[in-house]
């Protein structure tokens, strides 16, 4: 099995796909959307990875921390998640934003993610509440309102579509006031357009 991955980033595409050498083999693996910024060509590249084998295909899926490589193989163990889904659901949230979602019981961010609908979230929140050990203070008491549940709904109610608020979110930092995050999600918005 291929653990890790070091060499030169030859090629990455918008779609999460890279190309590193390694001793003169190059080694495509997809990636979260969110590690395409640190995968620029010609870079030297450090990538945790899986080995998906399928009976038609070997995938690589290449993760710049341990931690989202483990959160990936969780993802895999949950049932109806397979490797797209899982890579797709880290491409939306990073390791402890979605410990934090599952732990607030935030459905509105899980379908966020492209293929993951209230059904789906609703299951996921209860697989993964044990599997990822989700302490009870990572959750939001319930006189703290979760600000980027807010947000979102804000950038709704401001005619913002799905897709927009979904693309938009990824780039919010994960903490801050609302009306922080909200500046902030406006500006990356105008800035986009």
């Amino acid at each position: 099995m291929i653990g890790s991955v070091r060499g030169t980033v030859i090629d990455r595409s918008p779609s999460g796909e890279v190309l590193i050498e390694v001793g003169g083999v190059g080694y495509r693996a997809l990636v979260p959307l969110g590690a395409l910024g640190g995968l620029e060509p010609g870079s030297i590249a450090f990538l945790f990875t899986h080995l998906n084998s399928r009976d038609d295909a070997l995938t690589l899926y290449g993760f710049p921390t341990r931690g989202e490589r483990d959160v990936f193989e969780i993802l895999l163990g949950t049932v109806g998640v397979g490797p797209s889904l899982a890579l797709k659901i880290l491409s939306v949230h990073n390791p402890r934003a979605l410990q934090r979602a599952v732990a607030d019981e935030d459905l509105a961010a899980l379908t966020l993610v492209p293929g993951v609908g209230k059904r789906t979230a609703e299951r996921l929140v209860i697989e993964l509440r044990a599997r990822l050990d989700v302490p009870e203070s990572v959750g939001v008491s319930e006189t703290a309102p979760n600000t980027r549940v807010e947000v979102r709904e804000a950038l709704s109610g401001l005619g913002y579509g799905p897709e927009e608020v979904r693309a938009i979110m990824v780039r919010v930092p994960e903490d801050g006031s609302v009306e922080d995050l909200l500046r902030i999600a406006l500006q990356l918005l105008a800035t986009s357009r």
